[in-house]
C-alpha cells in the first residue's frame, strides 16, 4: 500500500497458535534447547518471535488497539504465521515502531512487522519482505456535497481535480485507470493529500481500499467512497517487513505461501476485510 494512514484509534491483535519449546535435560551433554535452536535461526531474541506493528495499530488490521488479541486482520496474519514458525503464541512479543522508522536502513527492534507495507524495489533496497499476505484494490474518497458527489463511473471522474500520494499505486491508478483531463495534484504523503482534500484543493482522492475505509469512517468528517477503481499499474501488494538479509526472510516467506496455498489467508481477509467493500460501488 502506499502508506496507509496513522490517524484512526483502533486496533488489532491477535489470536494465539502454536508452540516452540523443547525440554532440556538435566546433563551438560544435554541436546540444544528451543532457546538456542532460535538463537541459531537468527531470531532477536532467543526461544522468541519478536513481531512490531504500529505504534498506533487501526481497526480493522488490528482491534482495540492490542495485537496480542489476535483480533483484526493483521494481528490474526501475525499469530498464523508464527504457527507455521513452531511458536507458541505465549512465545510472541509485540513492540512498536513508526511507519518510517522500520523502512528505515539499519538494525531493528523485531524479527517482521506488520504495518500494511507495500513491497516496492524502492523499499528492498533497506529492507527484506516476505511474499505478500494481502493486496490492495484502489478507492475514491470525497467530500459530501463536492463535485465528485453523484459521480457513478470512471467517466464521471476524468474532468475531476484528483489527488493522491507521490510516487504511490493510488497515482499510477490515477493515471491508468481514470486518465482525468486535469493534472492530478500529488503530495508526498497520504497525510498531506487528505488535507488538500479537506481544504478543497482537490475534488476527490485516491487511496488503497483499506485507507480509504479508515479515512471515511474514523477521521474525514463529511466524507464518502464514490467507488472502488479496477486493478491498473503495479499491484499494490503488502509483505511482511524484515531487515535487510535477514537469515528469517526464507522461512517467513515459506510460512506466508503456506498460509496463502492452504487458504487461511483467504479466509482472514473474508473475515476481517470484508467491511472494507460493504456498500461500495465498483466504478467501471
Amino acid at each position: 500500500m502506499s502508506r496507509s494512514i496513522r490517524l484512526v484509534r483502533i486496533a488489532a491483535a491477535g489470536i494465539a497458535v502454536a508452540a516452540l519449546a523443547l525440554t532440556g535435560c538435566a546433563s551438560g551433554s544435554a541436546p540444544a534447547s528451543s532457546e538456542s535452536a532460535a538463537a541459531d535461526a537468527g531470531y532477536l531474541t532467543p526461544g522468541k518471535l519478536t513481531i512490531a506493528t504500529g505504534e498506533t495499530a487501526y481497526e480493522p488490521y488490528v482491534i482495540d488497539d492490542d495485537p496480542a488479541s489476535g483480533e483484526g486482520f493483521e494481528a490474526a496474519v501475525a499469530y498464523a504465521v508464527a504457527e507455521e514458525l513452531g511458536f507458541a503464541a505465549d512465545d510472541v512479543e509485540w513492540v512498536r515502531t513508526s511507519f518510517e522508522s522500520a523502512i528505515a536502513p539499519g538494525p531493528k527492534s523485531f524479527d517482521f512487522n506488520i504495518q500494511q507495507y507495500t513491497i516496492t524495489d524502492e523499499r528492498k533496497q533497506a529492507v527484506d519482505f516476505s511474499s505478500p499476505y494481502y493486496e490492495a484494490s484502489q478507492s475514491v474518497v470525497a467530500l459530501k456535497g463536492g463535485a465528485a458527489e453523484g459521480v457513478t463511473d470512471i467517466a464521471g471522474l476524468t474532468d475531476l481535480v484528483l489527488g493522491a500520494m507521490s510516487g504511490s499505486t493510488s497515482a499510477t491508478t490515477i493515471e491508468q485507470a481514470i486518465a482525468p483531463t486535469a493534472t492530478p495534484q500529488l503530495y508526498s504523503s497520504n497525510e498531506d493529500a487528505v488535507a488538500a482534500l479537506k481544504a478543497g484543493q482537490i475534488d476527490a482522492l485516491v487511496l488503497d481500499t483499506p485507507t480509504a475505509y479508515t479515512a471515511v469512517n474514523f477521521y474525514i468528517d463529511d466524507s464518502f467512497t464514490v467507488g472502488e477503481l479496477p486493478a491498473a499499474g503495479v499491484p499494490d501488494q503488502w509483505g511482511l517487513l524484515l531487515a535487510k538479509d535477514s537469515p528469517l526472510t526464507a522461512d517467513v516467506t515459506a510460512a506466508v505461501d503456506t498460509l496463502r496455498e492452504n487458504g487461511t489467508l483467504d479466509a482472514l481477509e473474508e473475515e476481517w476485510l470484508a467491511v472494507l467493500s460493504e456498500g461500495v460501488p465498483q466504478l467501471q
